[in-house]
């Protein structure tokens, strides 16, 4: 791709990466999802997303010290999300715009966020949303869209600053106390209303009333968002009451959305 135009009045570069289509039915994007490189170095993650025959992009890169890099136009689709789905939908990357988040990520060490780099990732996403008209609670992690896969930006990304910057959704997490859990062998009507419940907000889950292995991997995907405190795949009185507490407070026409689909 010859260069162009940053989408962003905050991206300070440009550098084009080969990987990259049209979106599907002229998509246009109401999502951005959140991801971090998971490579050791910022080189090595750069030319990941650029080289030709990776099969993998993003829009923009957000640097350690706060510099935006732009490698996708806005209009185009980025391969960034994989085999992924959210309410109801299974071509995420027609649908998103895709920030990588420079970060080894759990593989290699998985180091704090530098404050510098969150202020980007907030200034860039606030940016999106306006230009795209992107609903708080569509901005998300790679591991909710693809739960059974990602880990990323994992549960030392501090979603609760981004929220109180009006970026994404958050709820103040529940306490964690002793009590009964749900978890992974389980099967009863509590299991399918947690099901119906993740599904409602957007998560692929089956809702079959057993607490199966798919279950547990989107429980432990929601934690990892929302309750960063445990993350153990268990549905305890925290995980249910956090969960709860975001539906109440999702916009109904989102919830509206989800269930239609």
């Amino acid at each position: 791709m010859k260069t162009f135009t940053p989408d962003s009045s905050i991206a300070s570069d440009v550098i084009p990466s080969a990987n990259f289509g049209e979106r599907n039915k002229g998509r246009l994007p109401d999502m951005i999802v959140l991801h971090y490189t998971g490579m050791p170095d910022v080189e090595g993650a750069i030319a990941q997303l650029c080289t030709a025959g990776t099969d993998v992009s993003a829009h923009y890169i957000v640097l350690e010290d706060g510099r935006i890099v732009q490698c996708v136009p806005e209009a185009k689709r980025a391969w960034h999300a994989g085999v992924a789905s959210w309410a109801g939908e299974e071509d995420i990357n027609s649908c998103s715009i895709g920030v990588e988040i420079v970060n080894r990520g759990h593989d290699w060490g998985y180091p704090e966020f530098p404050l510098r780099q969150i202020a980007a990732v907030i200034a860039l996403c606030r940016g999106i949303m306006l230009r795209r008209k992107v609903p708080s609670h569509r901005v998300l992690g790679h591991s909710d869209v693809a739960p059974s896969r990602k880990k990323d930006p994992g549960e030392k990304f501090p979603w609760h600053s981004l929220a109180n910057s009006g970026v994404g959704h958050w709820a103040q997490p529940a306490p964690i106390v002793r009590g009964e859990t749900l978890k992974l062998g389980i099967i009863s009507d509590d299991v399918r209303d947690l099901q119906q419940a993740l599904a409602k907000y957007g998560y692929g889950v089956p809702i079959s009333g057993k607490y199966d292995a798919a279950t547990m991997e989107v429980v432990t995907a929601f934690q990892r968002h929302f309750r960063p405190a445990r993350i153990d795949g268990v549905a305890d009185h925290s995980t249910l009451t956090t969960l709860q507490s975001l539906l109440a407070t999702l916009p109904a026409e989102a919830t509206t959305t989800i269930a239609a689909k």
